[in-house]
């Protein structure tokens, strides 16, 4: 077992006793079931417009490398500035000489899942650079030093208590407090941060090849602010997030907040074409973006889970998997990443997440873009058959199998009790979390022997 595995497997024992996690999740899975079909209404015909977004990221990641370029060549024309970043240091290495060239000491921040994979939070506050999480869950979570636990609800697992107790802790704010009265005291603290930031960093939820425009939805408005308000602003995103053209988004932003949240719209959606131009009051003096690769080739480069790229950070996979619900987001990252990390990274190390994954059809509808996880997940766990990172307890068990799957005398001679324990026993030695179902005390086999009288 691997070093990542055993922690994984230690985490969600403990979350799989937590009950008041699970009614949080449970809670949360069922208001945005309701959300999601009163937005959906908006379609004449969903399947129809999940087919073309499918098709549209499908066209986008095949041609890729040209649509990169082009956004290139359209995003400096209008004054911005663009770095490729192979890896997390490379990120860091760019960032990191903008802001000591200019003295910066704070910068603030809007919720990015790309900012958040390559823990830039951390290598700043080592410069001694504060960092200021600008939307209000993360902005908790900061404070609680807690991970996000869902790509678009970053504090899911914090009940209304929880963050009651936050706020008198930390502010010593009145018990009980409403949300409203929660966000509008963290509204007025975090003005004065925008204010006298030297930098802001977002990430982007798509950029656009053909205008060379970053696209950013939100529903608070502090993505806006850290990228207005101070003199510098820096766009961290994968190269996977480009569209060709504007008109795509008027299919792709609906999609994302209709699966994401469960609402037609974002409260909040930005075009941003370039820096603060002459004749503008405001926006960044310096605008630059991060075109960061991070893996995401490795993924590009599979013939079939390359589709995983297709993915438009909505989450919906997140809020459908029983797996994320019984054991958190905080220990596991949902459906998509049980596809992309161990091809992102050391595949000896993360393949555990593909074999954690179920393989049922639900988390196959819920997805705006039509990723088959299912068979994703059956190539990944074929691959690394393939590349020989089959344990040989897992060799033995698949070679008995086999063999036995092949002769029916074999099969009725073993018996049900035997095969049962066999397999209670190796299933408790790999994860030690499931419970085999009790088993009937006859086979079908041997019922229907009976029944029918046959010797």
């Amino acid at each position: 077992m691997s070093a990542a595995q055993h922690d994984f497997m230690k985490a969600a024992e403990a979350n799989l006793q937590n009950t008041a996690l699970h009614e949080k999740m449970h809670a949360w899975r069922k208001s945005y079931k309701e959300r999601f079909q009163q937005a959906t209404a908006q379609y004449s015909n969903l399947e129809l417009a999940r087919q073309r977004a499918s098709h549209l990221r499908w066209k986008t990641l095949e041609n890729l490398d040209k649509y990169l370029i082009e956004f290139e060549s359209n995003f400096l024309k209008a004054g911005g500035k663009v770095f490729w970043a192979q890896d997390a240091t490379d990120a860091f290495v760019e960032i990191l000489n903008i802001i000591r060239r200019n003295n910066i000491h704070t910068v603030v921040k809007s919720k990015s899942n790309t900012v958040s994979e390559i823990n830039l939070n951390s290598i700043l506050e080592n410069e001694n650079v504060n960092v200021v999480e600008t939307d209000v869950a993360d902005f908790i979570l900061q404070y609680e030093e807690e991970a996000s636990t869902h790509m678009v609800m970053p504090a899911l697992h914090k009940s209304k208590e929880e963050l009651n107790k936050f706020y008198l802790d930390r502010f010593d704010l009145a018990e009980n407090i409403s949300t409203d009265e929660m966000v509008q005291f963290t509204c007025e603290l975090l003005r004065e941060e925008f204010k006298n930031a030297g930098a802001g960093i977002t990430g982007a939820n798509f950029l656009v090849a053909d205008t060379g425009a970053i696209l950013i939805a939100e529903n608070e408005g502090n993505a806006l602010l850290c990228s207005s308000l101070p003199r510098i602003h820096f766009v961290i995103c994968g190269i996977d997030k480009m569209v060709p053209c504007l008109a795509d988004v008027d299919l792709l932003f609906p999609m994302l907040s209709t699966y994401g949240t469960g609402q037609k719209m974002s409260a909040y959606n930005h075009i941003i074409t370039g820096p603060r131009q002459a004749d503008e009051l405001d926006g960044p003096e310096e605008l630059y973006v991060i075109l960061l690769d991070n893996g995401r080739s490795n993924v590009l480069q599979k013939e079939t889970q390359r589709q995983a790229a297709h993915c438009i950070g909505c989450g919906a996979c997140q809020t459908e998997s029983d797996l994320y619900n019984l054991i958190g987001g905080n220990v596991y990252g949902g459906p998509i990443q049980a596809i992309t990390a161990p091809l992102i990274m050391d595949a000896a190390e993360y393949k555990f997440l593909s074999d954690a994954q179920t393989l049922g059809e639900g988390v196959n509808e819920v997805c705006p873009v039509k990723i088959d996880f299912k068979n994703l997940l059956l190539h990944n766990r074929n691959d690394f058959v393939m590349q020989g990172l089959s344990t040989r307890n897992e060799k033995w068990f698949f070679y008995v199998w086999k063999k036995e799957m092949l002769k029916r005398e074999l099969m009725s001679w073993t018996g049900i009790k035997t095969r049962r324990h066999i397999m209670e026993s190796l299933i408790k030695s790999r994860d030690a979390l499931r419970i085999m179902p009790t088993s009937a005390p006859k086979s079908f086999n041997e019922q229907w022997r009976e029944k029918k009288m046959v010797r």
